[in-house]
């Protein structure tokens, strides 16, 4: 019950891959060999049976003296009648048969039946003849019974019909068999003893780049060490999981380092909103506690000056979140078919509210995208509230949106080409707008949310001063049905 238990214990799954792997590959052969074995084994079976049945039926004793003493009256002749190991005896429909040489055969029925069909007056040699497996009468030993009608010329009597059975020994047949037998169960333990070192040195060398991939896993797992890379060798599965672990990596340092440059990055930013408001709560504080309150003028600026920090910071923390959120993809849930111009016209009253001193020319055509809507209006109220604060008093803000494209243009002081390849990095800001409210992050949104609708954002210098920033998104002109 114990051995039960703990076989029942053992799972295949538990095995290390290599040696199951080398189980498999042992199993096939060994099955495949076992196959071939037992085919060939019965193959040569039959075909010695085949051709100890011809010699049997080759076989012509001389029975024209020798049958005389199962002739009334006669006596049998000297001499063998058939050859060495091959017994005669001729089968009679009642009584015990005549032995004509060798040992006595048990007699059958199928040896009846030919008997029976020679009392019925059957002459022709083949008419009735019958192979079967029989055995001695003492029991010692099997033979192979070949059974026929046969007539037989006798002298004095003339010819008369006799059912004769011819036998030999069945370990003519049997002893090369069993030698077959055993050649074959050795050749096939070679072959299932091969085959299980193959599949071991096969399974090794196959699963070396797996070892080699949870190693570095493993190292990465203790040390957190993103760096490692696995070569790639050939072209083959092994390979094409070595690159994709390889990429897979590569994007989580990148990943990591990006968080980590966000952190730094939000620390720096939030430190400054909130070192300031810091000062401008403890001066208040400071001059309630000793009984010095501040002008009314100056206490007015200081409150102004709270609730604008307190705005940027909030503003900042939105961006943020906003940043924070996980990258959708297209045709995800969160993705519906929103119309651009209706986007750009909630943005564009927003804008009028933040600039009551700027022109705001607007031309915009119908064009729907999937998109998410919270993600695009944001897109479109952060371009315009850039327009909105770059742009002098009294200027003139251009919206377009044509065949796609939404143009931003404003008229303020533009942005140095040298600037340009850095305005849609996160908390990026250019020396000349470091004096100005915001977080840097606006345009890092922007860009975000058409890159996920499919769409691309640039900026560029307008012609005679300002920037143009320009959006472009995949859609239609006319709405789709729903």
């Amino acid at each position: 019950m114990r051995r039960l238990r703990l076989l029942r214990r053992w799972r295949f799954k538990a095995l290390p891959l290599r040696s199951r792997l080398a189980l498999l590959v042992a199993a096939a052969v060994g099955f495949a060999v076992a196959a071939v074995a037992v085919a060939a084994w019965f193959t040569a079976q039959r075909q010695l049976l085949h051709q100890f049945d011809q010699s049997l039926q080759n076989t012509n004793p001389r029975l024209s003296t020798a049958l005389r003493s199962c002739t009334p009256g006669t006596q049998p002749g000297p001499g063998p009648v058939a050859g060495p190991q091959t017994y005669v005896q001729v089968v009679q429909p009642t009584g015990p048969p005549c032995v004509v040489e060798g040992k006595e055969v048990k007699v059958t029925k199928w040896d009846l039946g030919v008997a029976n069909a020679v009392a019925d007056g059957i002459w022709e040699s083949n008419a009735r003849s019958v192979y079967h497996d029989a055995r001695t009468t003492d029991g010692k030993e099997a033979v192979r019974v070949y059974t026929r009608v046969m007539p037989v010329p006798i002298p004095g009597v003339g010819r008369q019909p006799f059912a004769v059975s011819v036998s030999r020994p069945l370990r003519d047949i049997t002893e090369p068999l069993d030698h077959l037998a055993l050649i074959l169960v050795v050749v096939a333990g070679i072959g299932v003893v091969g085959a299980t070192s193959a599949g071991l040195g096969i399974a090794r060398a196959g699963l070396r780049p797996v070892d080699r991939l949870t190693d570095a896993v493993e190292h990465i797992a203790r040390t957190e060490d993103l760096a490692v890379r696995i070569p790639v060798e050939g072209e083959d599965e092994i390979a094409r999981l070595s690159a994709s672990f390889n990429s897979m990596t590569a994007q989580l340092a990148s990943s990591r380092e990006r968080q980590q440059q966000l952190i730094a990055d939000a620390g720096h930013e939030l430190r400054t909103p909130l070192t300031s408001l810091r000062t401008n709560i403890e001066l208040l504080a400071r001059s309630e506690e000793i009984g010095r309150p501040l002008p009314p003028e100056d206490r007015r600026e200081l409150l102004s000056s709270v609730k604008a920090q307190m705005a940027e910071l909030a503003l900042l923390i939105g961006d943020l979140q906003e940043l924070s959120r996980p990258d959708a993809l297209p045709g995800s849930a969160p993705f519906q078919t929103v119309g651009l111009h209706e986007v750009a016209e909630h943005a564009i009253k927003r804008a009028r509210l933040r600039g009551p001193d700027l022109t705001i020319r607007t031309h915009l055509t119908p064009w729907y995208v999937r998109a998410e809507p919270s993600s695009l209006e944001r897109a479109v109220v952060n371009l315009l509230d850039n327009a909105v604060k770059f742009s002098p008093s009294g200027g003139t803000i251009e919206v377009i949106l044509a065949n796609g494209e939404l143009t931003v243009r404003d008229q303020g002081p533009g942005i140095p080409p040298e600037d340009l390849p850095h305005v849609f990095e996160r908390f990026w800001r250019s020396p000349s707008a470091r004096a100005l409210p915001g977080s840097g992050l606006g345009l890092s949104i922007v860009a975000r949310a058409v890159q996920q609708s499919g769409g691309a954002v640039s900026l560029h210098p307008a012609p005679g001063g300002g920037t143009v920033a320009v959006v472009r998104l995949p859609g239609t002109a006319v709405a789709p049905p729903e």
